[in-house]
């Protein structure tokens, strides 16, 4: 992160000569040092410092080091703050000028202790704990090691001696520190990332030459406190992993090429490379680095582009079977929108929504709110409802397709999970509001339960037959919900919201959902084709009355029973309820109209068709005890 790292990459990728800047470092004119203690030596590798007595704070930095600044997006504040952002600007090297005169003693490199404050140069205080590297004098902490400087020790115009350090801090001890702090530092983002450890006495004097040549004064020598330091393990390459990596023939001589002018150095070992990663390298530990260098320096766009073969073989399809993604399909079809919840769900909502009281547990949760599997939809599906009614939905169909985790103990361990438990993929989705969106060809009704009843139908068809048994359901309204079952068997509910969760989630509407198993709905009739009926079609109404407590699967079903059994009916093709009213003398019977489509293979006559009506009539008279209306 600077521009001689810049310079040294152009280089790398040009071939031309890398020229580094050059001053003559200043010789000593005085013999005077800062006692320098590391306490820490997991926080600081190395530090080297210098005393300079003697200087100008009040002199003006030469045009070009402040146009240079500027272009760089930094301002100028005073000659020796602008070196110092000058060389990390330069070099990559984050240095900090102290004022000599307002350092207590000698400088302590080491952790911070709880209690301790500074207020930095930015003027904000700061309360540093064990965790955050600090450089400390006799009454207190003045830097923050790696990140900003103390306002107690910081230079000003008046400033005359000096103390200017350049260290190397270890990246995991600098790494987040400033972040914890609400702000981040030039400083901070160069030594987290890592800077060169071997060239802290370079760079030392290069500040010092600058400062001396602009500001003057009397220079003491260097005091380089080394600690430890890292150790650079070598990289071995090997060229033939590096062309089948890369995808084309390289050769050694190429590779020796790239790594001389990346100032790589390396020996040769047979077909391999092995590389010392130099100390500005933090990046290259694995073979696979190198091998990447390779590929830069050589050029991506010298790398061939050849399309991959696949054989074009046509796959089979499951006519019997659709996938997920055709469910998702239909629902989006249906004008539902597909919401993506958290498997995880809040405990309450289990036992509201589902009745369990015992959910599986999490051992790790992210939250409180979310620390069992969910075993039910319902539950994502009201809250994701709920955000869209706060954000002032008028009409809300929201869908998901997702896995419920389920106790069962006859589950034995296998591909699909642990043993003791199931995770059943479900189809589950809500609606509110208007049935229709709004327009002017028809007055706006609330959905109800009907409506959502013609959407899990249509969703079914083609997978069974298809049927709904009043049934109970914790998260359910008692007297408007259904169970859904397919050939006999349960595949989920449908229904209103039970009043007290519509209370409790604060709706002024019932929402009506549904949850289906998944894998029942992916399983598909093969279609038989029909032959068209010649004839035309008669229809007959017929009203019965009977017990209010009849179903109005019940009727149906028995009509059914009367074409199977009864020669006379095998004429009706389809039936259905057009009309239902109680009757207003008797409150234990209701009225109800049946529709009887019939047609056969011939014109039917009048007699079939009164002979058809009839075995009906029949048929509801000993099944349910149901009267004709006359």
């Amino acid at each position: 992160m600077s521009v001689y790292g810049v310079a040294r990459e152009l280089a790398a990728v040009t071939g031309a000569a890398l020229r580094p800047p050059r001053l003559t470092p200043p010789a000593p004119a005085i013999a005077e040092q800062l006692p320098v203690h590391i306490q820490a030596p997991d926080l600081c590798g190395r530090f080297s410092g210098r005393v300079i007595r003697g200087v100008d704070a009040r002199a003006q930095a030469p045009a070009w080091l402040r146009q240079r600044l500027e272009r760089a997006g930094q301002r100028s504040i005073s000659a020796l703050v602008d070196i110092s952002n000058y060389v990390m600007l330069e070099l990559g090297r984050p240095t900090h000028v102290f004022d000599l005169d307002r350092i207590d003693g000698g400088l302590e490199v080491r952790w911070g202790r709880s209690g301790e404050t500074l207020e930095l140069l930015n003027g904000q205080t700061v309360a540093v704990d064990e965790s955050v590297g600090v450089i400390a004098a006799g009454r207190g902490i003045e830097s923050l090691a790696g990140i900003m400087g103390g306002e107690a020790t910081a230079v000003t115009l008046d400033t005359r001696n000096v103390y200017v350090e350049a260290a190397f801090w270890w990246p995991d001890a600098i790494r987040g520190r400033a972040r914890g702090f609400n702000f981040t530092t030039d400083a901070a983002q160069r030594f987290e990332r890592g800077v060169d450890a071997a060239s802290t006495v370079e760079h030392l004097d290069y500040i010092s030459a600058l400062i001396v040549q602009i500001c003057g004064g009397q220079p003491g020598p260097v005091h380089d406190h080394v600690q430890r330091l890292p150790e650079r393990a070598p990289v071995r390459m090997r060229v033939a992993r590096c062309e089948k990596v890369i995808g084309m023939p390289i050769g050694a001589e190429r590779v020796g090429e790239v790594f001389d002018r990346l100032g790589l150095p390396y020996t040769r070992d047979d077909d391999a490379f092995v590389v010392t990663p130099p100390s500005w390298r933090f990046d290259l530990e694995i073979e696979e680095d190198l091998i990447e260098e390779v590929a830069r320096i050589h050029g991506y766009a010298r790398l061939p582009a050849q399309p991959r073969r696949a054989a074009a073989a046509p796959l089979p399809s499951r006519e019997g079977w659709r996938s997920v993604h055709a469910l998702r399909g239909l629902l989006a079809a249906r004008g539902y929108q597909e919401t993506i919840n958290f498997s995880f769900a809040e405990p309450q909502w289990e036992a509201d929504l589902a009745g369990n009281d015992a959910p599986i547990a999490l051992l790790n949760p992210i939250a409180a709110q979310a620390s069992v599997m969910r075993s039910t939809l319902f539950g994502g599906l009201l809250q994701a409802l709920r955000a869209n009614l706060a954000h002032k939905a008028r009409r809300v169909r929201l869908f998901e397709v997702g896995r419920v985790f389920l106790r069962d103990a006859a589950k034995v361990a296998d591909a699909s999970g642990p043993a003791g438990l199931r995770q059943p993929q479900r189809a589950g989705a809500v609606a509110w509001g208007p049935v229709w969106p709004t327009g002017w060809g028809a007055p706006e009704r609330a959905v109800d339960f009907y409506d959502v009843k013609a959407d899990v139908e249509a969703l079914c068809a083609g997978c069974g037959e298809l049927r709904f048994e009043a049934a109970a359901h914790p998260a359910l309204h008692p007297g408007r919900s259904a169970r859904v079952l397919l050939d006999g068997e349960a595949i989920g509910v449908l229904g209103e919201l039970h009043p007290r969760w519509m209370q409790q989630y604060g709706l002024n509407q019932a929402p009506v959902l549904f949850e289906l198993d998944a894998a029942a709905l992916q399983r598909q009739a093969l279609p038989r084709p029909q032959p068209v009926a010649r004839t035309p079609a008669m229809l007959r109404d017929l009203a019965f009355v009977l017990a209010a407590d009849v179903e109005a699967a019940a009727l149906l079903d028995a009509v059914a029973r009367s074409v199977e059994r009864d020669s006379r009916c095998a004429i009706v093709r389809d039936t259905v309820i057009f009309d239902v009213f109680a009757l207003r003398d008797d409150a234990a019977r209701k009225s109800v109209a049946l529709r009887l489509t019939l047609q056969g293979d011939e014109t039917l006559t009048d007699a079939q068709a009164e002979a058809a009506c009839a075995g009906v009539v029949e048929a509801l008279r000993r099944d349910l005890g149901a009267e004709l209306r006359h």
